[in-house]
């Protein structure tokens, strides 16, 4: 089972102002909102759902993971290949 994050596209215009896309009104309540980039919002969801298999390295075998790295650099750090990331993301 993928675990999913509900979200919303926010999109800038060329004077930027920001306009929220939510077709299903996932957040018509909502008073706030946070803006994650596409790809690493995709990127969480693969770590959730490899967190919530446990099928991957110890957080312990990491060691120190540079501030400036992007976070699609644990999967490498956590051992995943190319290919088990596409298989992944078919999960989705």
């Amino acid at each position: 089972m993928a675990y999913k994050i509900d979200n919303a596209i926010v999109k800038k215009d060329i004077a930027g102002n920001l306009t929220l896309i939510d077709p299903e009104n996932v957040f018509e309540d909502e008073d706030a909102f946070i803006a994650v980039k596409s790809d690493d919002l995709i990127t969480i969801q693969l770590l959730i759902n490899g967190i919530l298999k446990n099928d991957f390295k110890s957080w312990r075998e990491l060691g120190v993971v540079p501030e400036n790295d992007p976070l699609k650099s644990l999967f490498v750090r956590l051992g995943y290949s190319k290919e088990d990331i596409a298989n992944m993301l078919k999960e989705l």
